[in-house]
């Protein structure tokens, strides 16, 4: 990256496609300006019975949620949908170096329980077994340190007398907006990922709408809900907010039905998340 090179440490400046796409970010300079949010009900029936396969068999050391294979799902949504890794900062368009995707989990299981984010880069050869695999695993360390690297960081930021934290907040905010922050900052920040999922079924509740942040380089929030049985058919509400400036709205819509269509081919999860799918424009169609 030389010292007048567009791109950043994170990402590579893409080039608007369009002038509409070159306008937006000065039109709408704030990502919270550009918010899109939509909520859509997904067929998950086979993708649980997949997993309950998978448990019962004796071949998995670890219990597979249905959260971590619909995250799954999310993240070969990702690799097959490269625009989906796009972000806006400082009126310009970049793709992120790397795909990740970011979650809380409580420490433990009490109102009064501190949550702890968790952020997993995925690897194009990573498949269903490997990434939730290393999802167990961060949130067993996480609930049994009780922390991990961000918590420290957030901690000496907010022991600060509050007139000096004002002042480094500002310099961070600056840093972001140049995509000059140090990694000790942004690594391990839910804010810096390509999607952050809120698992709100584990507290028993639905999906809801979740504002963007202009903060970091996060363009995409999903909240899920609880999973729903009726007549044999299992369902769950997922509400997405997303920046538009990154993509048009046909794109969005394609990439959700990609999700449901993953859902309901769940054998395709064995494959490289970087593995392409191959499907005809009908078979999306008829999703909803």
């Amino acid at each position: 990256m030389g010292l007048f090179s567009k791109d950043r440490k994170d990402a590579k400046w893409i080039k608007p496609q369009d002038s509409i796409g070159a306008i937006m970010p000065f039109i709408m300079p704030k990502r919270t300006d550009a918010e899109v949010s939509s909520k859509v009900v997904l067929d998950i029936t086979k993708l649980c019975d997949y997993v309950d396969e998978l448990n019962n068999s004796g071949k998995l050391d670890y219990k597979m949620t249905y959260f971590q294979a619909l995250a799954t799902c999310v993240g070969k949504t990702l690799y097959n949908r490269e625009a989906l890794n796009r972000f806006v900062k400082n009126k310009r368009l970049y793709l992120r170096n790397s795909i990740s995707i970011g979650f809380v989990a409580k420490d433990k299981f009490k109102d009064n329980a501190e949550e702890k984010m968790i952020c997993l880069d995925l690897s194009p050869k990573d498949d269903i077994f490997s990434l939730t695999h290393k999802m167990a695993i961060d949130v067993f360390k996480v609930r049994k340190e009780g922390s991990n690297d961000m918590d420290g960081v957030l901690k000496a930021f907010t022991s600060l007398p509050k007139w000096l934290l004002s002042i480094v907040v500002k310099i961070v905010m600056f840093l972001d907006e140049k995509g000059l922050n140090p990694k000790f900052i942004t690594e391990g920040d839910l804010n810096y990922t390509t999607v952050l999922l809120s698992n709100l079924g584990s507290i028993r509740t639905n999906s809801c709408y979740h504002h963007l942040n202009n903060y970091g380089t996060n363009s995409i929030v999903m909240t899920i809900g609880t999973i729903k049985e009726s007549k044999g058919k299992k369902t769950v509400d997922i509400w997405a907010t997303l920046d538009e400036r990154i993509s048009d709205g046909f794109y969005f819509a394609r990439s959700i039905q990609l999700i449901q269509y993953i859902a309901l081919h769940p054998e395709l999860l064995e494959e490289r998340l970087s593995s392409k799918i191959e499907y005809n424009e009908e078979d999306l169609k008829n999703i909803f």
